[in-house]
């Protein structure tokens, strides 16, 4: 049986996309090592999965949010939380080291965690790029400036690599791109959703997204009691950006008072600090870790903070969505679902307030029945796709070559 080692890093959206792949290998045959924060034990094993626990034993969700609360620019924000997860990667590469020894392959994140240990042992690679921004194009004609800035950028993006470098005293590299499998870099979004960059080099392939087909999930009696009566109700799902570091009601007011201005039922995700001792109205209910896969069929429209895995979900499960992103990465997929016209323009989670919520939820209602079925006409040709089908594929290609 040939053994498949993988690495990831960072909250759930980060966490789910390998999960799902490496359920499908398992599948197939492949005995699949998933590692990542030891928070994800549980997440990871109840899949069925073999995990090894990466790093410190840290509540990434928290740590991110208190990252976040300190820096009111997106951009900013995305930087210090990478820098962070990048010292977590650098100090633990021995422990990397381990888990990739024996192994046949090794599927390297996004923060191309395993590239280094894998190239030690001389195990072949096979990478994942969730934001396009993150691939080079190197079949585009360079200007000399332009040239000149890549380097500049190159070698500030490679400098936490080669710390892990060094420890192996392998030669330093001058970009991150260096270090990216030549073979395959499977990217886990529709082609009906992004158009594949003609700059790329070909081992950059769009596969569709990845999901579970069959989730089976039953609700607990009380949101099942909810569900059954009245109209279909919006779902507040920010995700890790709605940890709370310290009750937030100001906040949490803000939707409750728009969803109600607007005459909608409401479920809400998050923010379990504030709802400790917060009544909310009988029209909305809290719920805790419930599957997109069911949750999203229920609703009429999800107000989320589009990190890759929620936004991928919307369309998917074909529901339309007010995005609220709030760093860099966000933005970009917020932007993704505007342009293909199943989300409202982007809320701008700086500026958050009743009156803006509001807006928002009337933006939608304006043409909801337009933004519903262009997301399940989506979701329809997604499925078709069979992206993480189409991603083992390629691996096992890949593998046999």
């Amino acid at each position: 049986m040939k053994k498949i080692a993988m690495f990831t890093m960072g909250t759930r959206g980060d966490v789910q996309p390998y999960i799902y792949l490496s359920k499908e290998l398992i599948r197939n045959g492949y005995e699949v090592t998933l590692g990542s924060h030891p928070c994800w034990r549980k997440l990871v094993e109840d899949s069925g999965i073999h995990f090894e626990p990466i790093g410190p034993d840290i509540d990434i969700d928290k740590e991110a949010a208190v990252i976040r609360g300190k820096n009111a620019n997106p951009t900013l924000s995305m930087l210090r939380l990478m820098n962070f997860v990048f010292r977590i990667i650098q100090n633990s590469t021995h422990e990397i080291y381990e888990v990739c020894k024996g192994k046949d392959l090794i599927i390297v994140s996004h923060t191309q965690m395993g590239a280094t240990e894998a190239e030690v042992l001389g195990i072949p690679t096979v990478n994942v790029t969730l934001q396009k921004e993150m691939i080079a194009e190197k079949l585009k004609p360079q200007t000399f400036w332009g040239k000149l800035i890549g380097n500049m950028i190159g070698k500030q993006v490679a400098k936490p690599y080669n710390q892990i470098r060094k420890v192996y005293g392998l030669k330093p590299i001058q970009s991150s791109d260096e270090i990216i499998s030549r073979k395959l870099n499977l990217i886990p979004i529709s082609k009906h959703v992004l158009e594949r960059n003609p700059y790329w080099e070909e081992q950059h392939v769009l596969t569709g997204y990845w999901y579970e087909k069959e989730e089976t999930y039953s609700p607990d009696e009380k949101l099942a009691a909810f569900l059954a009566v009245g109209e279909k109700p919006i779902l507040l799902a920010l995700g890790a950006m709605a940890f709370e570091d310290k009750s937030e009601k100001e906040k949490l007011d803000m939707f409750v008072n728009a969803f109600r201005k607007a005459g909608y039922r409401a479920i809400i995700q998050g923010f379990q600090k504030t709802l400790q001792n917060y009544e909310l109205p009988e029209t909305m209910i809290a719920c805790g870790s419930v599957p997109h896969s069911y949750l999203f069929k229920q609703c009429a429209f999800v107000i989320h903070h589009c990190e890759f895995g929620t936004a991928a979900a919307t369309m998917i499960h074909g529901i339309p969505s007010i995005p609220v992103p709030h760093v860099l990465d966000q933005m970009g997929f917020a932007k993704q679902l505007h342009d293909i016209n199943v989300a409202t323009k982007p809320l701008n989670s700086k500026d958050l307030s009743e009156d803006s919520i509001y807006a928002a939820i009337k933006e939608m209602q304006s043409n909801y029945e337009e933004k519903k079925r262009n997301a399940e006409i989506i979701s329809v040709k997604i499925k078709e796709e069979g992206g993480v089908e189409e991603a083992v594929r390629l691996i096992e290609k890949v593998m046999e070559s």
